[in-house]
């Protein structure tokens, strides 16, 4: 076995070793693969704990975004006597739930017997694409789960819970990983999607240049840091203006995702949409928003629906059958505003661009009478050379629920 020392770590092929101290205090820690003994002395007590192992359940959980649709991204690690014998997330929606998978990387299941599971969202308790994991846990000899968010789904809510405890699981509930699943948290607990508006702007407040071109305004950066901000979300929204002027996809394009967001165009007439238009060069779903029944024949990704009126409300109800968790709106500037004046937007994310357009160019949000003034909260600043991402959210005095 080959050995290699540096500074304070005493290396050893297949591991590593070694003592730090911090403030007088002796942290001492071994890491071994494909097993890893984590130990952890402060004072004689064990700083390897619930946090500790539930965090590394929610690097796994995060392994999964862009690829559970409207399931939750959920991780799960596998302990017994301070040694992680198997690491699990959901992978993709209709395949095995974390727990599931952490019991499948075990190296026997025996193993399971007497083990506490660390997963980051309650174990579900009832059937649907995949059978209840609590009963599987139940099953394989689980003592203890440690669990980061209870589940706000009404088909969970607490019983995975309550069947644990029924069968003498011991179960802890730290209530720190909500941020994992913000939409479908949002949703089970409000009833409607959450609504993020998103424009890149000039610094005096433009959307577009005067004509009828698109002004391009922001750079790389804020393109790459925009499509991973699509590939989070589960539908996106534009209006007939738009559609027509900027011609966009509306597609995820800078990184693979298992299911695409809806592309949603509000229009009155969809035979007005021209057949060459980019949103119809890619099959991903497309629904059209309209007034009048179309006379058209389209392709099967091309979905119409009519009402007589289409107000956020209406949208929102609309997706909130489908079970669409969460809500981009790209445009135009009417668009945007009908959406602020509804009180229904949940986050502003605004790319600014360091450029000035003047004149009569495009404002941002303008084309609805009226002004409604509301509180927003700045919760981040992200320099994306030469530009500058500004993320709001509504102040926490006020949310838009559906009755």
């Amino acid at each position: 076995m080959g050995e290699e020392t540096t500074g304070l770590f005493h290396t050893v092929s297949g591991g590593f070793f070694g003592n730090h101290s911090l403030d007088g205090i002796l942290f001492s820690f071994q890491i071994f693969a494909p097993q890893i003994i984590l130990r952890g002395f402060f004072c004689g007590v064990s700083l390897i704990n619930d946090s500790v192992y539930l965090a590394m359940a929610a690097d796994q959980a995060r392994l999964g975004q862009g690829h559970t649709w409207t399931n939750p991204v959920v991780g799960a690690v596998i302990v017994k006597h301070h040694q992680v014998l198997a690491r699990g997330y959901h992978h993709r929606f209709g395949e095995p739930h974390a727990e599931i998978d952490a019991l499948n990387h075990l190296a026997d299941l025996d193993q399971a017997r007497g083990a506490t599971i660390y997963v980051t969202l309650e174990p579900c308790s009832h059937y649907g694409k995949t059978p209840p994991c609590a009963d599987r846990l139940i099953q394989v000899g689980i003592q203890r789960v440690v669990i980061g968010q209870l589940d706000p789904n009404p088909l969970v809510a607490g019983r995975g819970v309550a069947k644990l405890k029924a069968a003498g699981v011991q179960v802890t509930v730290l209530g720190t990983t909500s941020a994992l699943n913000k939409a479908y948290n949002f949703f089970y607990q409000h009833h409607r999607p959450f609504v993020t508006v998103k424009y890149a702007m000039s610094i005096d407040g433009k959307l577009n240049a005067t004509g009828p071109q698109r002004t391009h305004l922001t750079s790389q950066a804020a393109y790459h840091d925009s499509q991973a901000l699509r590939a989070t979300q589960q539908a996106i929204l534009i209006g007939e203006h738009t559609v027509q002027q900027d011609n966009p996809q509306l597609t995820v394009r800078t990184q693979p995702v298992d299911f695409a967001p809806w592309r949603i165009v509000l229009m009155q007439d969809a035979d007005q949409l021209a057949e060459t238009a980019a949103i119809l060069q890619t099959p991903s779903p497309v629904y059209l928003l309209v007034r009048q029944p179309s006379q058209r024949q389209w392709p099967d990704f091309v979905h119409v629906v009519v009402q007589p009126e289409w107000t956020p409300q209406q949208i929102l109800d609309w997706l909130t059958t489908q079970g669409i968790q969460s809500l981009l709106i790209e445009g135009g500037s009417q668009v945007q505003a009908t959406w602020l004046a509804s009180g229904a937007v949940d986050q502003l994310i605004t790319y600014l661009a360091p450029l000035t357009l003047g004149g009569t160019g495009l404002p941002v949000a303008q084309g609805v009478p009226g002004a409604v003034q509301r509180s927003w909260e700045l919760v981040q600043t992200q320099a994306l050379q030469p530009d500058i991402k500004l993320t709001y959210r509504r102040s926490a005095d006020y949310v838009y629920r559906n009755h």
